[in-house]
């Protein structure tokens, strides 16, 4: 039987799927539609969403158009005061203070086209957001929604008379009704929390949604500390003659931190300089080249101790030769896990260009671990305070930076600059350096370091948020515990909130690299 109708040309796809970074444009321009007259998103919101909880970002796609979209975080509830603002919810839309533990998911944006409006876009975008719940066990969704047919009664009602009314079906309104309609039951009224919403008249109704299979974890509701426990290699340079030799002794430091428990072992940036005392080449940029020889070897040294010891280790530095046939200064994650990750250095010292032509890096990475996010930026990185802000806004509670420096000026800059880190993105830093001397290795014959773990300045970190130090140039390991729980109520409650407290609207650290 021959068919009348290609079927295939009648079909449409609606499709929704977590939000990606090329999605941005679409999502921008669609708003100013949905929300005339209120202010907008701006792309660092939304890069910011996709960095730190791209799993909680979602779009509507028909046909290949983006036609709505929602945003949300996690967050434990009963932190937040009862008449807080979108604002205080979503740090000015930032979404830094999410908390991949916590209880709540909160729903801070949902939009659809109004060209598209009446085809269950919007209901589509909840069942997702239901779904995730499901999916993460969260206890349930909370959203701080707009009442925006509410100026039209004002005069003769209250915003909790207008919202018990729309409740009773006796008033629509396209936001609320649509809510009750979705399952979500009626907390409170919220004064003051989209000061842009003036159809609302500034309230909001905050909802929420309680998910029925959601299962109570002991772990989660008696957590008190999560503490994560760090060593750090004070390395001694020393004349060697052969891999093995630098083998050998890191194999000592990463036993020595396997033995105490720890959960991170770091060593210093480019501690395998040490190479170049073998290799008898006098001109450093020739001696850098042949250095590079050994990354091979480097790798599988440090994957193997990593498995085999069952410890992370930030393996310093170490100088490599990519297919661009440039050198590059890079700090290599290895798991315990297998698993390898790598962060370029950004910022070149004069030194570095002057002897061995290194190359810079352009891209700040946040990992994964299995204790939580952390960041690497190496030395004269952490000298430059964006570059930490940008790691922080992703997600990162703890940045090391392994680091060489050859006078007490250097090191001091670099130990200044990582406590100035840890206080104003109220994270902990570690600082790993290398001691001793190469005299016969060119621009590597002199090191200074005083190795240290840092915390943010407040009463419930180490006093003089120093964790811990080592002695100054001698070889030794520091081990100190960091609590990320401290960390993340700080952030909430402390003497300061120096994340919370950033003032948007004067000043913004813009992230270009895609």
């Amino acid at each position: 039987m021959t068919e009348q109708f290609d079927l295939s040309s009648f079909e449409k796809s609606m499709v929704i799927r977590e939000m990606t970074h090329d999605d941005i444009d679409a999502i921008l321009r669609m708003q100013d539609s949905c929300f005339p007259g209120m202010d907008p998103w701006e792309r660092s919101h939304l890069e910011s969403h996709l960095a730190i909880f791209p799993e909680g970002q979602f779009v509507a796609e028909l046909d290949g158009e983006i036609i709505g979209s929602c945003s949300s975080l996690i967050i434990n509830f009963d932190e937040y005061d009862d008449k807080h603002t979108w604002d205080d919810v979503t740090d000015e839309g930032y979404i830094t203070n999410h908390n991949p533990d916590g209880y709540n998911l909160y729903g801070i944006e949902v939009m659809v086209d109004p060209a598209y409006r009446r085809m269950k876009v919007g209901q589509r975008l909840y069942e997702a957001r239901k779904d995730l719940a499901r999916k993460l066990n969260l206890k349930s969704i909370v959203i701080g929604g707009r009442i925006p047919n509410y100026y039209k009664h004002e005069k003769e009602m209250t915003p909790r008379e207008y919202v018990d009314a729309v409740s009773r079906h006796k008033i629509y309104d396209p936001v609320l009704s649509f809510q009750l309609m979705n399952g979500f039951t009626l907390m409170r009224v919220n004064p003051d929390y989209l000061p842009d919403d003036k159809a609302s008249r500034k309230y909001a109704t905050l909802m929420e949604w309680n998910n029925i299979d959601y299962k109570p974890q002991s772990k989660r509701h008696f957590k008190t500390s999560y503490p994560v426990r760090i060593c750090v290699v004070q390395y001694l340079m020393r004349q060697i003659s052969s891999f093995d030799d630098l083998a050998g002794q890191v194999e000592y430091f990463v036993d020595v931190a396997s033995d105490a428990h720890s959960d991170f072992v770091v060593f210093p940036e480019i501690f395998t300089t040490q190479l170049m005392s073998f290799l008898d080449e006098p001109i450093p940029s020739i001696a850098v080249r042949k250095m590079t020889e050994y990354t091979e070897e480097y790798i599988e040294l440090f994957t193997d101790l990593a498995v085999r010891y069952n410890v992370n280790i930030i393996g310093g530095s170490h100088f490599v030769k990519e297919d661009d046939d440039e050198i590059y200064n890079i700090a290599y994650l290895f798991r315990r896990d297998g698993s390898i990750e790598k962060q370029y250095k950004i910022h070149i010292t004069p030194n570095e260009r002057k002897w061995w032509g290194i190359s810079a890096g352009d891209a700040v990475r946040v990992f994964d671990t299995d204790c939580g996010k952390i960041a690497i930026q190496i030395c004269y990185d952490i000298e430059f305070p964006e570059l930490a802000r940008i790691a922080t806004d992703m997600g990162a509670n703890i940045i090391f930076t392994p680091f060489c420096t050859e006078d007490r000026q250097g090191y001091l800059r670099v130990r200044y600059c990582a406590q100035a880190r840890a206080i104003e993105n109220q994270v902990y830093t570690v600082i790993s350096g290398t001691v001793g001397n190469l005299p016969q290795t060119e621009n590597m014959d002199i090191q200074y370091a005083q190795s240290a773990i840092f915390a943010p300045s407040d009463f419930e970190f180490a006093r003089d948020g120093i964790v811990g130090e080592t002695n100054a140039n001698l070889e030794m390991a520091l081990i100190g515990d960091v609590d990320l729980e401290i960390l993340r109520r700080q952030r909430q409650d402390g003497t300061v909130k120096q994340l919370k407290d950033r003032r948007h609207d004067v000043y913004r650290v813009e992230y270009r690299k895609d």
